[in-house]
């Protein structure tokens, strides 16, 4: 089995679960740290040719994170390619579990009986709070409607303030998310890297918690310790 990967997180579920079997992965698949595979260009400009040439049996992508030109492309070519969506923890779920049998892992890996299980078991929050969560800066953009990183917060107590955002991703002046008054302003390190001095000076007088992207937005081993990393992290923000 011969597999490219045009998403992150499913580069390190596959990596971890069906060793070997990925030949190809984007320049943005950092996990696992010693992934050794042909990089075939960014999520949103793979090189399709380079794909084509590394043979696939199989290309898995997103519908949110790639492009719906280039997965053409490739079907073009005679490529066969596997799409997700995934919009909130169970479908993630659901998803991680067809992409691992499409590329062949031979049992249920052990890191996601642990995710189905953390997830599943959940206590119910003890409160609720109101954020906002930026995702880029110049423009200002956060979370809105139907998303993975939204529903991910719910579950974890935190209601995201444009939720019902006629957009998945607004584009809001930075005023306006200030007169929001959330409890709390989370900031993750990925799509845009916010830091400690580069995000909450934004935001006077508001708690902002920094938050690992990669717990809030993926969607592969990192979900077993996702509640627990991030419930630490806004916590964090009120002390």
């Amino acid at each position: 089995m011969r597999v490219v990967s045009l998403v992150p997180s499913l580069t390190e579920a596959v990596a971890v679960s069906a060793p070997g079997v990925l030949v190809g992965a984007t320049d943005w698949c950092g996990h696992p740290a010693d992934l050794d595979v042909t990089r075939v260009g960014g999520t949103k400009n793979p090189k399709v040719d380079g794909i084509v040439a590394l043979a696939p049996d199989l290309v898995i992508a997103n519908e949110e994170e790639n492009r719906e030109p280039d997965l053409a492309a490739l079907r073009a070519a005679g490529v066969e390619v596997l799409v997700t969506e995934v919009r909130d923890v169970p479908q993630a779920l659901r998803e991680l579990a067809r992409v691992l049998d499409a590329c062949g892992a031979t049992a249920r890996p052990r890191w996601l009986e642990d995710a189905e299980e953390t997830w599943s078991s959940l206590p119910p929050p003890q409160r609720r709070t109101t954020a906002v969560v930026p995702i880029w800066r110049r423009p200002w953009m956060v979370l809105g409607r139907d998303t993975f990183a939204g529903d991910v917060l719910a579950r974890l107590g935190v209601d995201h303030l444009y939720a019902t955002h006629e957009d998945r991703y607004p584009r809001i002046p930075l005023d306006e998310l200030r007169a929001a008054s959330p409890d709390v302003v989370v900031l993750p390190d990925e799509p845009y890297r916010f830091t400690a001095d580069d995000g909450p000076e934004a935001f006077p007088g508001l708690p902002c918690a920094l938050v690992s992207g990669r717990h809030l937005t993926w969607y592969g081993p990192s979900l077993a310790e996702a509640p627990g990393v991030l419930s630490e992290a806004l916590r964090a923000a009120h002390r």
